[in-house]
């Protein structure tokens, strides 16, 4: 799914008339040779199938389906370039516009689902216009040193991710009953732009023909399987074996306040955030506050993770199954992106995720004082 989804956000789409007895696909290849064959893509048992291919003529292209009412979606494929052009089968005609040089600026109108992806997309390509000005006006200040503007800019981003991740939320609101609204959601949840329970609500909004669909199917399976490491749930026991070989269990490891840090010697932002834990580790120990750490080094980096250990003066527990991103804790927890903590209380409820820096010292000194 998360092939598709990286897909939608490069491409976009609107909308046009209706068939009863099917529909026709037209469009014109702008810079393809007549000869061009563009493959038609369904998702069959949740892989992508080629289940038509249509040969440019005279820059143009035509295809006419029958009509149906389950609920799918199509992508346009060309050997020449690279990407996909995603549309929604709503058995109206569409209109296709595929340019060689820029498939982001490519379009098919038809349905009211294309309509709105249509928006979405072209907002997105808004906020990114935004974003690609602002990291230019931040690499500016940079070079000049000029720590005022950098904080501005600083600021100014916080804001248009804010304002980008409201637009998200507002048009879940408007457009929740489709079949790109869920692959929407499966992002933002992927994003942390939205938890599984407020993902969850969006879903139960939904028409039972879309929510039978795989993706929706999918998507469902994968928020119940993320709500058993939400805030709020118990946190799923494991059992992984330390640097020395023996065996531990996250219950071996608990304290009055515990964390679970995922990490690996390999990840940048580990190791720098690293130091802040072990400085919250060494003030409140004592204390009560105990941390685990799970490591997603490689088995033969196995040496590195201990060594890091041992730099970092990581002087707490620590496991590691050494199976990189297939570590099945990380699944367990549905940790894609290090470092990610989540910290426990003394009964093993997870009462926070993700805190670092001084947001984790400021939630440890409320928990156990100075």
């Amino acid at each position: 799914m998360r092939l598709i989804l990286a897909l939608l956000l490069t491409i976009s789409l609107i909308s046009c008339n209706n068939e009863t007895e099917g529909y026709t696909l037209e469009g014109d290849a702008i810079g393809f040779a007549d000869g061009t064959e563009i493959y038609v893509y369904t998702l069959a048992n949740r892989q992508p199938k080629v289940v038509d291919t249509i040969t440019v003529a005279g820059g143009k292209f035509s295809a006419t389906y029958p009509s149906s009412d389950a609920t799918g979606l199509r992508f346009l494929r060309l050997n020449e370039v690279q990407g996909s052009v995603l549309f929604f089968p709503e058995n109206v005609d569409m209109q296709a516009t595929i340019y060689k040089d820029s498939l982001q600026a490519s379009r098919v109108i038809g349905g009211e689902q294309n309509k709105a992806y249509g928006e979405f997309a072209d907002r997105m390509t808004e906020f990114n216009k935004r974003k690609q000005e602002s990291m230019e006006r931040f690499r500016e200040a940079r070079l000049a040193n000029d720590t005022a503007v950098i904080t501005e800019i600083q600021s100014k981003n916080l804001n248009i991710v804010a304002e980008e991740t409201e637009y998200k939320k507002d048009f879940l609101k408007r457009n929740n009953n489709s079949l790109f609204a869920a692959m929407l959601i499966s992002e933002m949840v992927g994003r942390q732009e939205l938890t599984p329970t407020e993902a969850s609500a969006y879903i139960d909004k939904m028409d039972k023909d879309l929510v039978a669909s795989d993706i929706v199917t999918d998507l469902k399976a994968n928020l119940e399987n993320m709500k058993k490491a939400d805030v709020g749930s118990l946190a799923p026991d494991f059992s992984a074996p330390t640097p020395s070989g023996e065996t531990m269990s996250l219950k071996d490891a608990m304290g009055k306040y515990t964390i679970i840090d995922f990490w690996a010697s390999w990840c940048k932002p580990c190791r720098i955030e690293n130091p802040n834990v072990v400085k919250v580790y060494n003030k409140y120990h004592d204390k009560g506050l105990n941390i685990i750490s799970v490591s997603l080094d490689k088995a033969e980096q196995k040496d590195k993770w201990i060594q890091a250990i041992a730099d970092d003066k990581m002087d707490w527990y620590h496991v590691s199954n050494l199976q990189f991103w297939q570590d099945p804790i990380a699944r367990q927890y549905n940790v894609r992106s290090i470092p990610a903590t989540f910290l426990l209380d003394e009964k093993g409820m997870i009462i926070d995720k993700n805190l670092r820096g001084a947001a984790l010292e400021a939630k440890i000194a409320t928990l156990l004082g100075e």
